[in-house]
Order: C-alpha cells, then sequence, then structure tokens
C-alpha cells in the first residue's frame, strides 16, 4: 500500500540535537518541507556514512526551507552516546530522532520486527504534513543526500507551480506543463 498522500500519523519522540534533549511530535514537521531519514541503529556501518552525507547538505536543506530528522530505534540517550563517541557524528546538527518503541518505523512502514530495527527510509514530507515522495532500501545499500534533496526541490517546485518535473530534474531546469499538447510529443 503507497504511503503518497498520506498525513503523518500523529506522534511524540526524545530526540538529540546540538547538546541537548528535545522532544519532536508531528506537529514539529508543520509549516516547511521535511525528511524523515531511517536507518538501522546507531554505532553501526553504512549509517554513519549516511547521516554525515546529510549534515554534509543540511544547510542546502535549510535554504529550501526544509528539516532534515534522523530516526532510528535507538534512545535519545544513545544517540547522543554516538555523537560523542564517533568523529562523523559529532558533526551532526540536525534533530536524531529516538524510536525505541518502533511506533515510528511501524507507521512509515520500515520497521523489520524480527529485528528490531528500521529499514533504511526516507521520507518527503510537504508543509501540511503529507507525504509527497518515499524510498525504501534494503540495509546493505547507502542513500545519497543530494538526491534527496533534489527531491525535495522538485515536490517544492511541483507544489508551488503546478508544473511537473521530468527525469534528472534540477532547479533552473525546463519543466512541463501536463496538457493534451503533450500527449505522445514527448
Amino acid at each position: 500500500m503507497s504511503l503518497i498522500g498520506k498525513n503523518v500519523s500523529e506522534f511524540r519522540v526524545e530526540a538529540y540535537q546540538n547538546e541537548r534533549f528535545i522532544t519532536v511530535t508531528d506537529k514539529d514537521l508543520l509549516g516547511h518541507w521535511s525528511v524523515l531519514v531511517f536507518y538501522p541503529a546507531d554505532f553501526t556501518f553504512v549509517c554513519p556514512t549516511e547521516l554525515e552525507d546529510l549534515q554534509n547538505t543540511y544547510e542546502e536543506f535549510k535554504k529550501e526551507g526544509c528539516e532534515v530528522y534522523s530516526v532510528s530505534c535507538d534512545t535519545h540517550f544513545v544517540h547522543k552516546a554516538w555523537h560523542d563517541a564517533s568523529d562523523r557524528i559529532s558533526k551532526v546538527e540536525y534533530p536524531m530522532l529516538g524510536d525505541p518503541t518502533g511506533k515510528l518505523a511501524r507507521d512509515f512502514g520500515v520497521m523489520i520486527e524480527e529485528e528490531g530495527l528500521a529499514l533504511r527510509g526516507s521520507f518527503v514530507i510537504n508543509p501540511e504534513g503529507v507525504i509527497k515522495a518515499y524510498e525504501i532500501h534494503d540495509n546493505g545499500i547507502g542513500r545519497s543526500a543530494k538526491e534527496l534533496l533534489r527531491k525535495v526541490q522538485a515536490a517544492k517546485f511541483a507544489a508551488e507551480h503546478g508544473e511537473v518535473c521530468p527525469a534528472n530534474w534540477k532547479p533552473g531546469a525546463d519543466t512541463l506543463k501536463p496538457g493534451i499538447d503533450l500527449v505522445g510529443k514527448l
């Protein structure tokens, strides 16, 4: 079952961000674009490379009016310990959400029940709290923050302009205005 067009369910979790613990709820996702990036676990192998990649692109997400939230089934305490122990993770400035009950992972369809871990899921959420794009990977396949950023930019453009973005579209490139005159012409 597709999650496209689904409103983010109500949630309340603890998170670690910038040397402090904070509470993040579904309401915090409203009023701006958001990405939720699920990953299996702290203190693993591929995960720190992805979170560092997100951090290296974080300013670009913020310029788009988009907040980044990483999520694993670890607690916010474990996120702090990882932040303190890892050179890559010590750079992370965006909120790291703890989901020890797996509620968020289940709501987003990425929970691996028999392992108590999440799959690698990336979700683009509009300012109204509606899922506009997502991608779920097997845990052995790392993701690209630049591609996730491109998806945010395309979703924003389509929402703001009523036009659609073709394959490999990037800001400034040509878009398409849906209509009968395009049928069979592309």
